[in-house]
């Protein structure tokens, strides 16, 4: 096992719009793919994130029902004439994704109140961004709340993937909300074979 003081831990969640350029051609290549996978009668999370809302662009089965936490991932899904839930809570700047039990002048849910509401819910199928995958330390992202939220989502989810380019693997942020082999990994061409001995990894080829 490495050491913790072996490693970099992110502890800053960047804002949106200084992620939504980075790796943009992988994340239209994970982004359509993981889109093709929604059918007919689907019941989908959709999480917050960048490549998650680019997802959006490419979903043509408008006849599955949508949850969301994430508020322009709202909007693009009711544009697209979907049906969409919207988690309550509070809402989060650097993600734009729903929270917690307060609400302030933010774009983004987490927290208590939408952990309350996710209880009701059982997904056939749902999406998630990362800020890092790690073998030992699995699926990471910065703020407590927010990974309190994918954790939920993603353990309410029958089939889970996450959505994750080049960059995110062997990175690690300050809070695991899912193991390793707990789901599905959609990525690009991905060289380092360890994490196929892990989960089933799902690659997109440029």
């Amino acid at each position: 096992a490495t050491s913790i003081n072996d490693i970099n831990i992110t502890t800053i969640d960047d804002k949106v719009e200084n992620r939504q350029g980075l790796n943009i051609n992988e994340k239209i290549l994970i982004a359509e793919f993981a889109a093709s996978l929604i059918k007919n009668n689907d019941f989908v999370y959709i999480d917050a994130g960048t490549t998650t809302e680019l997802m959006i662009d490419f979903i043509k089965n408008t006849k599955a029902v949508f949850v969301t936490n994430g508020i322009v991932h709202a909007r693009k899904l009711i544009q697209k004439n979907c049906i969409t839930y919207i988690l309550g809570g509070e809402l989060k700047l650097t993600t734009e994704a729903i929270v917690g039990a307060q609400t302030v002048s933010t774009e983004a849910v987490v927290g208590n109140q939408a952990l309350m509401n996710l209880q009701s819910y059982h997904f056939t199928k749902g999406f998630f961004g990362t800020n890092g995958v790690d073998i030992e330390r699995g699926f990471t992202t910065p703020d407590i709340k927010e990974a309190m939220v994918k954790d939920e989502a993603l353990h309410r989810s029958k089939k889970r993937y996450i959505l994750c380019d080049n960059s995110k693997f062997e990175k690690i942020s300050s809070v695991t909300f899912a193991d390793i082999k707990e789901a599905k990994i959609i990525t690009t061409n991905l060289d380092n074979n360890i994490y196929r001995q892990e989960t089933e990894i799902l690659e997109v080829r440029k």
